[in-house]
């Protein structure tokens, strides 16, 4: 349903530059001549000369409609003599009497007051206008060391996307030939259809898709569409500490958008390759630390290597047992914060395999010294 408040306070053959008394060729040439002077595909950039060509195109989508335009008459009509037939007191803007919306009291929706004016034949028409158009959005997966996940990087991503013909700037039309206005929706964009229910839902239109404008000649590369295959290399700027199958949302780097609209976003999933020594878990990384059985039994300072630094050396305190963490404290994830995690050190006791006779001989008499202690004797103690 169009806007109540516009059709009262906009002229709409002032618009159009014809009398109010026009017929409706001369409203439709009117028309035709502005919309092909202020059209985006021949003013590109020209915000001025866009803002015209909506203007141009709601005054003719209103006027340009034989139905329409007798409402808007007859609105415009009872809004300049100040009521309504029957005696509504006040008028539009004025003192005494006015509406909600145009500045006076009252507890009346002016959409309501003019509903039979809208709602002629028991349906409602929804109209819309040529409006910019918000690109696509753009998905990709990217697969990144471990480093680089910790440490952060930037990736160059080549990508394909949807964008205008780069042979005839989106236009559809053949270079060199010249656009006329589309005869089936007569330069409207979109054509009426029925969605049931007494609704009338615009299409957009099948011969000029929506451009308002259509040329005699189609485009030989994209024939006709405005379409075509970019392919471009954007830099993703990937944060430290992105996890594996991790979504980065990059602003603007998506498809170019439609009628100047803003590009879409680029959605980036980051997946993440092992790495043979680390892990990590949340904003600290792990490692296995393997010890040495006299190692724990009596104590000792070992080196444990970090990522991308130098080693550092912890303590392992004797009687360590098989399992147990030690921490290393600002070695780990960078956090959102700027703050580092830890490094989380998991002792491995290693038990030789193949041991030498030396070393069975040295077991042997840990053996003997161990004497009756059985480091099983809990087990079978309390039973139940």
């Amino acid at each position: 349903m169009a806007g109540n408040a516009d059709w009262v306070n906009k002229d709409y053959y002032a618009v159009l530059g014809v009398a109010k008394d026009a017929d409706q060729a001369a409203i439709k040439k009117a028309y035709r001549k502005l919309a092909r002077e202020n059209h985006p595909d021949g003013n590109p950039g020209d915000k001025a000369a866009e803002d015209r060509f909506k203007a141009v195109a709601e005054a003719y989508d209103v006027v340009g409609d034989a139905t329409k335009r007798q409402e808007y008459d007859e609105l415009r009509s009872v809004a300049a003599s100040g009521g309504f037939p029957g005696g509504f007191p006040g008028g539009f803007g004025g003192g005494g009497g006015g509406f909600p919306g145009s500045g006076g009291p009252g507890g009346f929706d002016i959409g309501d007051l003019f509903g039979d004016l809208f709602n002629r034949g028991g349906g409602t028409t929804r109209t819309r206008t040529s409006r910019p158009q918000r690109g696509a959005d753009v998905e990709t997966e990217s697969t990144i060391g471990f480093t680089d996940a910790v440490d952060g990087t930037t990736l160059r991503l080549k990508l394909s996307s949807d964008a205008p013909c780069p042979t005839c700037s989106g236009t559809g039309g053949k270079p060199g030939t010249r656009p006329h206005v589309c005869g089936t929706c007569e330069g409207a964009g979109f054509v009426a259809g029925r969605a049931g229910g007494g609704f009338s839902l615009n299409e957009t239109c099948p011969e000029c898709h929506g451009r308002q404008l259509v040329y005699d000649e189609s485009c030989p590369t994209c024939h006709g569409s405005g379409r075509g295959v970019s392919s471009r290399t954007v830099s993703a700027r990937i944060p430290a500490g992105v996890k594996d199958g991790q979504r980065i949302r990059l602003k603007g780097k998506g498809a170019a958008g439609g009628q100047g609209g803003q590009a879409g976003d680029l959605l980036v999933t980051v997946r993440v390759r092992p790495h043979p020594l680390f892990a990590r878990s949340g904003d600290n990384l792990t490692l296995d630390l393997p010890v040495a059985f006299d190692e724990a039994v009596l104590g000792a300072e070992v080196k444990v290597p970090t990522l991308g630094g130098a080693p550092v050396t912890v303590k392992v305190p004797p009687g360590t047992q098989n399992g147990r963490k030690l921490r290393v404290r600002g070695r780990g994830v960078t956090k959102r914060d700027g703050s580092q995690g830890d490094l989380l050190v998991t002792v491995v006791v290693d038990v030789p395999t193949a041991p030498s006779e030396r070393v069975r001989e040295a077991v042997a008499a840990y053996r003997e010294a161990r004497g009756a202690d059985d480091p099983r004797a809990e087990l079978f103690r309390g039973g139940a």
